[in-house]
């Protein structure tokens, strides 16, 4: 069972559970290796318009971050960059676009994940149908192919015009990396982990040199829509990390 008790030292700080969630959704992607040093950042919103947000402090590894830690942010906050506990720039800048402009996005997560990275490095970074993983996404995510630098304000609403489609959930960020979104932090991290895992596959397969066997478009689109409405598992995926994480004795939830 997950660890809530903390719940009531802290009667401060509200939306609790949301809060454990995203620091569980830290934690384990340290644990992988999906993260970059302190550089990369998960927003959720909390509120209906989707522009009151939380989000990791500045530069703190994912490894040690705490639901007690977590950012409470205004996209439409003019003076947010001023105030004490700031988050970082281009968190802001990114993440705030896109709660600013996108109310569906409700769970937005952005890293510099190896295979993914890989993927936005090359000439074309589609990610094409080969097996069940890479065909979740058929259809589904898009390129951004004009890096234009640090996702300061002007980059971070670009990027955020590329999701204005409910039905893009992964942005595949050109020569910088990736951004999934989702409707809870449960079902963005499941798309993230999943990502990287049909990316990995992409990039191997390349690697072997031999031509590749692509899915049909029926077939994959199929697939995708299969997948969207299989029940449940990005729930249990994120509630058996938790679970993990608290038999290992681990704070994430305080």
């Amino acid at each position: 069972m997950t660890r809530l008790a903390t719940h009531d030292a802290t009667p401060n700080l509200g939306h609790w559970q949301e809060r454990a969630d995203m620091a569980a959704a830290f934690r384990w992607t340290a644990r992988l290796n999906m993260h970059e040093a302190v550089a990369n950042h998960f927003s959720l919103a909390v509120n209906e318009g989707g522009t009151e947000f939380l989000m990791n402090p500045n530069q703190m590894h994912f490894s040690r971050i705490k639901a007690s830690d977590l950012l409470h942010l205004d996209a439409n906050d003019p003076d947010a960059m001023e105030k004490p506990g700031a988050p970082d720039s281009t968190a802001w800048g990114l993440h705030g676009s896109v709660h600013r402009h996108c109310p569906h996005a409700r769970c937005v997560m952005h890293a510099h994940s190896i295979h993914a990275t890989v993927l936005a490095s090359l000439a074309d970074s589609h990610l094409p149908a080969i097996d069940q993983n890479t065909a979740t996404f058929f259809g589904r995510h898009a390129v951004d192919d004009q890096f234009g630098g640090l996702a300061f304000e002007e980059e971070g609403t670009r990027c955020a015009g590329l999701l204005s489609d409910p039905k893009i959930k992964v942005l595949v960020m050109g020569n910088h990396g990736v951004l999934v979104i989702g409707d809870t932090v449960a079902d963005a991290f499941n798309r993230l982990y999943y990502f990287e895992r049909a990316a990995e596959t992409y990039i191997r397969a390349l690697q072997t040199g031999q031509p590749l066997r692509l899915l049909s478009d029926e077939v994959a689109e199929k697939t995708a829509r299969e997948l969207d409405d299989y029940p449940g598992q990005a729930e249990a995926h994120l509630n058996e990390i938790k679970a993990i994480l608290d038999a290992e004795g681990s704070d994430y939830a305080a």
